[in-house]
């Protein structure tokens, strides 16, 4: 049995639709649909997420709302027309569209997940319909109906652990349930969403619930290739990756798949594919435990920007009993995260996603390490970018270090920082975001 989940742009318009469905039809093995809300058809389309988001800020300001809801309503209608469906579901969804505009704004810390979810939810109710004018047994199947219990977090939602059980209920269902993906709801029945792009997770959790044999995420490409397109000329698709490869390639940059989808298919040893819906007879990229074939070094470099870091120095850093957890200390006061912290004898530097130091807590970190722990130095460093070679086999293979040095110092790129964890999955390199292109076209070269 499969879980299959589907993203924005497999599903944004008739013709995307089309191919989900000859997709479905051709594999009894998938069972549970997760899907997303419709996507972009061109580059300057609207997601229906976004309408979504315009429709609540102009309902909270207590403004006109009527040309969102008709925006929102026509997106579906448009899908439903093409595909030749019964409009009683378009009057379903318009239903549902202009009931959000009745809910209670004081008081009501669900608001804004309940207006999100209403994308997905309602494009669960059209393909259910869709599939089974077209010969499929489906069925609609809500998130309470799924069993999918979460946490009273907004936005942030997690799964509470008794709702496995729930969701492993579900599998003695003989039809093709649709399920929406990013949402579930809480204990008091609130509609509550997982972080941004987290219909990928509510597919994760199904499939992990369901103890399925795979799950599926199709999107809009043919995998997960070794490097950016965007940066690195054709670069090669990869065929397999353990799940500590694919989290180390997430964290830098590859945005493919939501990372925290991957934990929970993770524990269960499920394994995971990531395949085109415009190409699906495409292998995609498959995610696992532990290497079947492939035996690179080095499967895939990723990069991210918008770092900064504070760096610290004090002379006998080392003999003071308790430094580091008082500067940590002072960051958790202050509801801030850290990624990497290398440190050397009386020097100490923090390096943190850019979007965590405010000018506020900036100023109080400098104020607190120069007054209270009374450092030699510190200054903030920015504009900084964060390379990962990622590769579990690297640590049978010696000199990747040593490669990756000279093909960045052959490029005149200077390195910040170096690291490298205890796993020996990833080496990290820090340096200037003007260099990070050119940085990692000169690795892929080096590599591959």
């Amino acid at each position: 049995m499969k879980v299959t989940k589907f993203g924005g742009s497999s599903l944004a318009s008739a013709e995307q639709l089309q191919k989900v469905l000859n997709i479905v039809k051709s594999d009894q093995e998938r069972r549970f649909i997760v899907v997303s809300a419709p996507g972009k058809r061109h580059p300057e389309d609207t997601k229906v997420t976004d309408a979504l988001i315009n429709y609540y800020n102009h309902y909270i300001n207590q403004e006109d709302t009527a040309e969102e809801k008709k925006w929102i309503v026509e997106r579906y209608r448009d899908i439903a027309t093409e595909l030749n469906l019964d409009l009683t579901i378009i009057d379903t969804i318009q239903n549902a569209i202009e009931h959000l505009a009745t809910l209670p704004i004081e008081n009501n810390p669900y608001l804004y997940d309940t207006f999100l979810a209403a994308g997905e939810d309602n494009n669960a109710k059209l393909i259910a319909a869709y599939f089974k004018e077209n010969g499929l047994d489906a069925v609609y199947l809500h998130p309470r109906e799924a069993g999918l219990f979460v946490s009273s977090e907004p936005q942030n939602a997690r799964l509470l652990p008794m709702s496995y059980h729930h969701i492993e209920r579900i599998t003695h269902n003989r039809h093709i349930c649709i399920i929406p993906g990013f949402f579930g709801v809480t204990i008091d029945n609130d509609i509550c969403t997982f972080s941004r792009g987290g219909s990928d997770i509510t597919g994760s959790l199904i499939a992990t619930g369901t103890h399925a044999d795979l799950y599926e995420n199709f999107t809009d490409v043919d995998g997960i290739f070794a490097a950016h397109p965007g940066v690195v000329h054709k670069p090669h698709s990869i065929s397999e990756l353990t799940y500590k490869e694919m989290r180390e390639l997430a964290y830098a940059g590859f945005s493919v798949l939501h990372d925290e989808a991957l934990i929970p298919v993770y524990r269960a040893k499920i394994p995971l594919v990531i395949k085109n819906t415009n190409n699906p007879d495409h292998p995609g990229t498959k995610v696992i435990l532990k290497h079947e074939d492939l035996d690179l070094p080095v499967v895939g470099i990723s990069g991210d920007d918008q770092f900064v870091s504070i760096n610290i120095s004090k002379y006998l850093m080392n003999r003071e009993i308790g430094f580091g957890r008082k500067v940590l200390q002072l960051l958790e006061e202050l509801n801030m995260r850290w990624e990497h912290i290398p440190t050397g004898i009386d020097d100490m530097s923090i390096v943190l996603r850019k979007r965590e130091l405010t000018p506020e807590k900036e100023e109080k970190i400098i104020d607190y390490l120069q007054n209270e722990l009374h450092v030699d130095e510190v200054d903030i460093e920015r504009d900084l970018s964060i390379i990962m070679i990622v590769g579990e086999k690297m640590k049978n293979h010696i000199g990747i270090t040593s490669t990756a040095t000279k093909v960045l110092s052959e490029k005149n790129i200077n390195l910040e920082m170096i690291s490298q964890g205890s796993s020996e999955v990833s080496i990290m390199f820090v340096i200037k975001t003007q260099q990070e292109k050119e940085a990692i076209r000169a690795l892929y070269s080096a590599f591959f």
